[in-house]
């Protein structure tokens, strides 16, 4: 990519996501402890037709990660936005958007929707410059149609 970083499927945790997850803790956040948990005790490695793990590399360290995986709450044909982080530091860079896109086009391929849940007026705003616009359900935020 041109903006200096390139974006990778993830088929293992890379370690630098410790790294990831002590910022994302600092925030307040544990959904990267629970990605680690979850890949760690087997229960989600994004490894189900149509979902996959991304992860985003500059000067080959691990900067944001995010996956997509079916939706638990709604039919097979609905993708769902996980465990989508940005370091701090990458903010405000693209970082985010590109790895949304790249989750979006892997959704697309597999899935008729993609819907997300977030907590924060800020990622709000963020999947709302996406694309997404909100939702009222008791299981997602945010939703897509993407075809």
């Amino acid at each position: 990519m041109d903006q200096g970083f390139s974006v990778q499927r993830l088929d293992a945790l890379p370690a630098e996501v410790a790294l990831l997850e002590a910022q994302a803790i600092a925030e307040g956040f544990r959904f990267l402890t629970r990605l680690i948990t979850e890949w760690e005790n087997q229960t989600n490695r994004f490894d189900k037709p149509g979902e996959c793990l991304l992860g985003v590399f500059r000067h080959g360290e691990l900067i944001a990660i995010g996956g997509v995986s079916r939706d638990p709450y709604v039919g097979p044909d609905v993708a769902r936005l996980r465990r989508v982080y940005v370091a701090p530091a990458q903010r405000g860079c693209q970082v985010g958007k590109a790895l949304v896109q790249h989750l979006l086009e892997h959704a697309t391929a597999h899935f008729h929707h993609a819907r997300l849940s977030t907590d924060t007026p800020e990622a709000a705003a963020f999947y709302l410059r996406c694309g997404f616009h909100e939702v009222a359900d008791d299981t997602a935020t945010h939703g897509k149609c993407l075809r």
